[in-house]
């Protein structure tokens, strides 16, 4: 749909911008990496070593709060990169 803004013919493509597949693959398994971690229980579930006198069970999966944070922000980053410049502005129909 036009926004009346521009002719039809001065927009060479229509439809959704090129998107690089290796790095939205590659944002979906960083988001995808944590909730595996977590849900293998078996892996964690044990006292020993500790840290500052709590057990690893409970500073294991504070840890992965950084560490997912850090993949959500990088899996965020990639999927910016991987859509390009896009000559649309926000709220226009493509």
């Amino acid at each position: 749909m036009n926004s009346g803004n521009t002719a039809p013919e001065s927009r060479p493509q229509q439809g959704p911008p090129p998107t690089d597949k290796t790095k939205m693959a590659l944002a979906g398994v960083l988001l995808v990496i944590p909730i595996l971690a977590l849900l293998w229980v078996p892996s964690y579930a044990k006292v020993d070593p500790e840290l500052f006198g709590f057990p690893f069970f409970f500073w294991y999966q504070f840890l992965w709060v950084f560490i997912c944070s850090g993949m959500t922000y990088t899996a965020y980053r990639l999927t910016l990169s991987a859509r390009g410049r896009t000559t649309h502005k926000v709220g226009e129909d493509r």
